[in-house]
């Protein structure tokens, strides 16, 4: 890390985040003890995280009714700090029923581990304790997925009919459960259906599920699923099975119905005019991705931001202390870099004289194409070389800025999933030369994937700039045409100078949940608009 991006960051109070990753955790229990004799009791697993020296709840699995080795569908997410010891602990309850017919609770052991141990062994199996620390028969069994840079889920609405009656008095109590079937060929279930009493014809519940959990990723990785009739017992009917993947399951994104046979294998065998034993339907498939934010960085090198060599230029180049540009860039920089996936910046200068063989941060008078850096470092590592090697000049037109961006937005629209979004940062000092250009530019701008932050720096005027935030009217073209949305955020640096990084990011990013959902709404598109809430800022 340079002396000078450091500088910056400390004197805003920003600090790089820890280490972490995400990890997705399930659950299984053997040999737990039946302790009725007339019933099994209904296991539910409570997991705990230490804070402080206290045990606090995360989270639980569900119940499952009458069964002594459960396998629990419910998934546990937490992040991994690698540098932290993250203590665990897991409880196993019973639901049994007493011979009066209320319930009781009974705590049948627990298990105490780290995080860190669960994630080194992936799959991570100890015996559960009892009461004073005795070891009982019955055991719990840990497995960790660390999950991939890929956050889509997909939320899944099945149906079936005419399945197979197992039943004499009544008919079948329908369940489904989908495996996903790994690369060493061993399953992992993924996701278990409520119980639909009583019927043949079961509609189940619309349930989420990450892309991860469902098929690694893999669109065309088989998936097995198994439908079953519900015993109080535990001992389950077999219905019927079929494989589907992703892919298949995609196609009811149009809103078409996908259905699969659902066949007992044995039945095939010996039935001789065998069909199946029902139909599954997958009714919807909605696929909720998380959209990139492509961030790219524009610097304004007018001469109005005072000669680099003077100390009251908003550019002063001091070898220890960062100028306003450089407080700028890094306050705003740190906070938009954690959307964007690459984390390869492209920056751009405007207003600046520079000389042809020069290669670092281009100057739109001489160069038409951004260079990438590496991370908000980087494009401080590259503002900081060419600052002794250009003559600030002018004029100041942020239009060209916004066109070039425009030609990338445009060409992602045209993608077929359009999954990024172009976030468009201008530092800049003073009064736009180009205001009607500028107009126009955002007003095309509206109808592509795009917004635009300008963070004024200095003490300047900034009206103009005001008034393309649109926050008090609708902006127009000279030509009269109104933006399709407001797509422009102003924030003057000053007024958060001695602010915290959160009030710098309220502000900064205030407006751009809103016109991400705003666009992908109006494509018909629906991207993971979760992670663009201000409240989930990571600041």
């Amino acid at each position: 890390m340079s002396d000078i991006y450091e500088s910056a960051a400390n004197s805003l109070g920003l600090f790089n985040s820890p280490c972490l990753t995400k990890v997705e955790l399930r659950v299984a229990c053997k040999g737990i003890s039946d302790r009725d004799a007339l019933s099994k009791p209904d296991p539910c697993v409570v997991i705990k995280m230490q804070s402080h020296g206290q045990w606090l709840e995360v989270d639980r699995t569900e119940v499952i009714r009458s069964c002594l080795n459960p396998t629990f569908s419910k998934v546990f997410t937490l992040d991994f700090y690698f540098e932290e010891v993250q203590r665990l602990r897991y409880e196993l309850y019973a639901i049994s029923s007493s011979h009066n017919g209320m319930r009781e609770v009974d705590c049948l052991g627990a298990m105490e581990c780290t995080l860190g141990q669960i994630i080194s062994q992936r799959k991570f199996t100890k015996a559960l304790l009892k009461q004073g620390n005795t070891v009982g028969k019955s055991s719990i069994m840990i497995t960790a997925e660390e999950l991939t840079g890929n956050n889509d889920y997909v939320e899944l609405s099945f149906s079936a009919r005419k399945l197979d009656d197992k039943d004499f008095f009544s008919k079948s109590d329908p369940f489904l459960e989908i495996y996903r079937v790994n690369d060493d060929n061993t399953q992992q279930l993924v996701h278990r259906t409520e119980t639909v009493m009583n019927n043949l014809n079961p509609v189940w519940k619309t349930f989420k599920t990450s892309l991860n959990s469902l098929c690694s990723g893999d669109h065309e990785r088989i998936l097995k699923c198994t439908v079953w009739d519900w015993d109080s017992n535990g001992k389950h009917d077999f219905i019927g099975e079929f494989q589907a993947t992703f892919k298949e399951m995609r196609s009811a994104m149009d809103g078409r119905q996908v259905q699969w046979e659902c066949i007992n294998p044995k039945y095939k065998v010996k039935k001789k005019n065998y069909k199946n034993s029902g139909i599954v339907i997958l009714n919807q498939c909605k696929h909720y991705f998380d959209c990139c934010l492509p961030f790219q960085v524009a610097i304004d090198f007018t001469a109005s931001n005072g000669d680099p060599r003077n100390s009251c230029s908003l550019h002063y180049i001091h070898p220890y202390q960062p100028n306003e540009y450089l407080k700028a860039l890094v306050a705003v920089g740190e906070i938009c870099q954690d959307y964007d996936s690459d984390k390869m910046f492209p920056a751009f200068g405007f207003g600046a004289r520079i000389p042809p063989d020069f290669k670092s941060i281009p100057s739109n008078s001489s160069r038409s194409t951004f260079l990438n850096f590496a991370g908000i470092q980087g494009v401080v590592e590259a503002y900081q070389n060419c600052l002794p090697k250009i003559q600030l000049y002018g004029p100041t037109n942020i239009a060209p800025i916004i066109q070039k961006v425009a030609n990338f937005a445009s060409e992602e629209m045209h993608t077929k999933e359009a999954m990024q979004y172009f976030i468009l940062l201008i530092l800049t000092d003073g009064v736009i030369t180009d205001m009607a250009d500028t107009r126009e530019a955002i007003v095309h701008a509206s109808h592509l994937p795009m917004s635009v932050i300008i963070v004024g720096v200095g003490s300047a005027d900034f009206t103009d700039m005001e008034m393309l935030d649109g926050d008090d009217g609708i902006l127009r073209s000279p030509k009269g045409e109104p933006v399709l949305r407001d797509i422009v955020q102003f924030v003057p640096f000053r007024n958060f100078k001695h602010a915290s990084p959160a009030a710098l990011a309220k502000s900064v990013l205030a407006e751009v949940p809103n016109q991400v959902v705003d666009y992908y709404n109006s494509k018909g598109i629906k991207p993971k608009c979760v992670l663009y809430t201000c409240t989930d800022l990571k600041i």
